[in-house]
């Protein structure tokens, strides 16, 4: 099925769902979901657009999104993986660091994977098998094996704040012997970050699905991994805990920093 996509039409959608992150008014709209959990009109209109154009395009694949009651969606079939607005905080408060992200997924397993940075104009894709690109230009992780010599991006699961004192224990003793750490506020911008080679390594607790399913797909096709604490492969769950990097540096932060293995 995955062959059967049209890769260009898939970026072409996007581009176009992500012209709505320039709409004030929408951006100002906003609800609040949770602790430091918001939705703008962006995120609605944005899923509504593109569930609306994927699902003409190919009514036989699935659509699940952050926004919708997934509950009908079987996992086990094609189905199209949504975060129409991976960053909102950011984006609610102009920080432009913002995605769309897409992948397409059956049985725990992402085939295509698409994130898209209408700020800097960035469209990262891979197909399964086929490599990563950058706006068509092939992509690889840093073949960076030293942590000293390494920039690592981090999340602080901040809907869940009863874990900083973990996060921050692990945060403090990575910073201390890598070379500086980043925190940036969207899953699928610091997991294409590990794809290109911008960053050494990411980790980030509590991920939804749909936060690092394009991006999975996108650092494997690069010559990275992205794993759940306890080692195993991810694949797919609706919520874990997420490690991504360049395999060397990947082993060493389940290792010596979150120590799972």
């Amino acid at each position: 099925m995955h062959h059967q996509i049209d890769i260009e039409l898939v970026k072409e959608i996007i581009v176009e769902a992500a012209e709505i992150f320039a709409n004030k008014e929408s951006v100002a709209k906003i609800i609040t979901k949770g602790r430091a959990d918001f939705v703008t009109a962006v995120d609605i209109q944005v899923q509504q657009f593109m569930q609306e154009r994927l699902t003409a395009e190919y009514p036989q694949i699935q659509f699940m999104s952050e926004e919708l009651d997934n509950s009908a969606v079987n996992p086990e079939d094609y189905v199209w993986v949504l975060d129409p607005v991976d960053g909102t905080t950011n984006l609610i408060h102009d920080y432009k660091r913002s995605a769309v992200s897409l992948a397409l997924m059956k049985g725990g397993e992402s085939y295509l994977g698409f994130i898209y940075n209408p700020y800097s104009k960035e469209m990262f894709h891979a197909m399964k098998g086929q490599g990563s690109f950058l706006n068509d230009e092939p992509i690889h992780v840093s073949e960076e094996e030293d942590m000293a010599n390494s920039l690592i991006t981090v999340g602080t699961a901040p809907y869940y704040k009863e874990l900083a004192k973990e996060n921050f224990a692990i945060m403090e003793r990575l910073y201390a012997e890598c070379v500086d750490i980043r925190r940036t506020g969207s899953a699928a911008l610091d997991l294409v970050d590990v794809a290109c080679g911008r960053i050494e390594g990411y980790f980030e607790k509590c991920l939804k699905i749909w936060d690092y399913a394009a991006g999975m797909l996108i650092v494997r096709e690069a010559g990275g991994e992205v794993c759940y604490f306890d080692g195993r492969m991810a694949a797919g769950e609706p919520i874990a805990d997420v490690v991504a990097g360049n395999k060397v540096i990947l082993e060493k932060l389940l290792k010596e920093y979150l120590e799972c293995l």
